[in-house]
């Protein structure tokens, strides 16, 4: 079994490797280097294990290094999965002790591995995080016959107000982040840059989309980023303006995304993941949506507490305050320098 650092050579064999893997996700595609490598400048390391003369597993790592949030290794960051896609546990061993070794070069705290399955390596990992997935039927008609009466006068009821649904790519993408932006400042968070989702539009150009809810004034009221690998269509990125939650425009947009799955013939939708109980996690339940288990691996150098670098922790409580009292168009234009460094 050997590992070495995969090139641009290795993209077809990659790919192709990850194409027939069912512990693969989209975001083990080698497209992905670059369009970290491009929207934010990390280093990346991309670690291909081969025996005899064939691919036997992959590893996607990218390095964030900050004053403010130290210096570790993601598969995958921004993303909720990543992490070894191997055949067998001797290409696993060889995948993570590669990865330690490049840790350790770079002096880096810890290495967190994105799963949807337990990794049996010896390592800690946090279970707090589920997806939510949806098994999609036939056809749109038959999806909304199984959902119950209320939810079908939900579905209804933004079209009342004037609502109306577009589909699109590049051409949404100002609408899409507009919405975004706005929805991130709300909740504390800095938000993408714009080129990071052109950037996936760009080297996904058969596989993503973006769908926008306009009020009946034209003005963008909920929009989410769609993004298919294999059987299964994924809205990683979705948000709504708060000020037209009345009419429930994303409820239209997620009615308007199932549908487009179901006529594009996936399996499985995946809502992305959420907290058990939670608002966003009900709000997805209804749709008949179900938990999946995450598994977020962690090598930690020299040991100790799991690394907490999300909302949750207390010591950031005082920023997001902040964050959530500035005008969108600054946070637009800061959030990038800081988000660049959040797993």
């Amino acid at each position: 079994m050997e590992v070495r650092a995969a090139v641009a050579d290795d993209a077809e064999r990659w790919d192709c490797y990850v194409d027939g893997s069912p512990a693969a996700a989209a975001y083990h595609r080698f497209g992905w280097k670059g369009v970290v490598e491009r929207s934010f400048g990390h280093r990346t390391h991309y670690l291909l294990a081969e025996s005899g003369g064939g691919v036997a597993g992959v590893l996607p790592l990218v390095r964030l290094k900050s004053r403010l949030f130290g210096n570790f290794l993601v598969s995958m960051p921004f993303v909720t999965y990543g992490g070894v896609c191997a055949d067998d546990q001797e290409a696993r061993v060889a995948l993570l002790r590669e990865a330690v070794n490049i840790a350790r070069r770079e002096n880096a705290s810890h290495i967190e591995l994105r799963h949807r399955e337990p990794l049996d390596l010896g390592l800690p990992a946090k279970t707090a995080k589920v997806s939510m997935h949806l098994g999609l039927p036939d056809s749109a008609d038959h999806l909304l016959k199984s959902f119950d009466a209320k939810l079908r006068s939900q579905i209804r009821r933004p079209a009342k107000d004037g609502m109306t649904v577009r589909s699109g790519r590049a051409d949404e993408l100002d609408a899409f982040y507009d919405v975004f932006a706005a929805n991130m400042r709300d909740l504390g968070t800095p938000v993408y840059a714009k080129d990071f989702f052109r950037n996936i539009l760009e080297e996904f150009p058969d596989s993503t989309w973006i769908r926008t809810v306009y009020t009946r004034d034209g003005e963008p009221a909920a929009s989410g980023f769609l993004l298919g690998f294999k059987d299964t269509l994924e809205i990683p990125w979705a948000s709504s303006v708060r000020r037209f939650n009345r009419s429930s425009p994303n409820t239209l947009l997620y009615w308007s995304v199932l549908a487009f799955a179901c006529e594009q013939g996936y399996a499985t939708f995946d809502f992305g993941r959420s907290t058990p109980g939670e608002g966003t996690y009900r709000f997805k339940e209804q749709w008949g949506a179900r938990p999946v288990q995450l598994y977020w691996h962690y090598w930690l150098d020299g040991g100790g507490a799991l690394p907490e670098i999300n909302p949750r922790n207390p010591k950031y409580r005082a920023a997001i305050a902040c964050w959530k009292r500035l005008p969108v168009g600054l946070t637009t234009l800061l959030g990038p320098r800081i988000v660049k460094n959040l797993p």
